[in-house]
């Protein structure tokens, strides 16, 4: 099963896909959020069907306390009208520290500053993706 990853952001929505057994997240694409939100929308439809996405994970901005982030209501206003637009399920999860993890990762492996500006986006998404496989693996072992 086919799952997909979203990091919402202001500029830009980062996008990571599941391999087809979902184990892995890996990073995909980055998409300009300058058009409407019916166009990222629409973006984010068409990989979903190129890829026979059965399920869509979208980061909810928390602060480290756990309370809802300054992003968090339009985070769920976007999760919901995706729902309503690809009839698959469209679910949250937590996405405290994937940003900075991922900025991490990239200074490790020594990128540039403007290297890094494309790319981030898409970690970010491929971590809280992992994370939601990850913790679903979990919840699939206790039983």
């Amino acid at each position: 099963m086919r799952v997909l990853g979203l990091d919402l952001g202001e500029k830009r929505i980062g996008v990571a896909l599941s391999d087809p057994l979902g184990w892995t997240a890996q990073g995909l694409q980055v998409i300009a959020t300058k058009g409407s939100t019916e166009a990222n929308l629409a973006s984010i439809q068409e990989i979903v069907r190129r890829y026979e996405v059965e399920r869509v994970i979208v980061g909810l901005p928390r602060n480290m306390d756990g309370s809802p982030g300054p992003g968090a209501k339009k985070a769920k206003m976007f999760a919901g009208r995706l729902s309503k637009i690809l009839g698959i399920p469209v679910e949250m999860y937590d996405e405290r520290l994937t940003t900075v993890a991922a900025e991490r990762v990239l200074l490790e492996a020594d990128l540039s500053r403007t290297k890094r500006r494309k790319v981030i986006d898409k970690m970010a998404a491929a971590f809280i993706l992992q994370g939601y496989l990850d913790a679903q693996s979990g919840k699939e072992q206790k039983r």
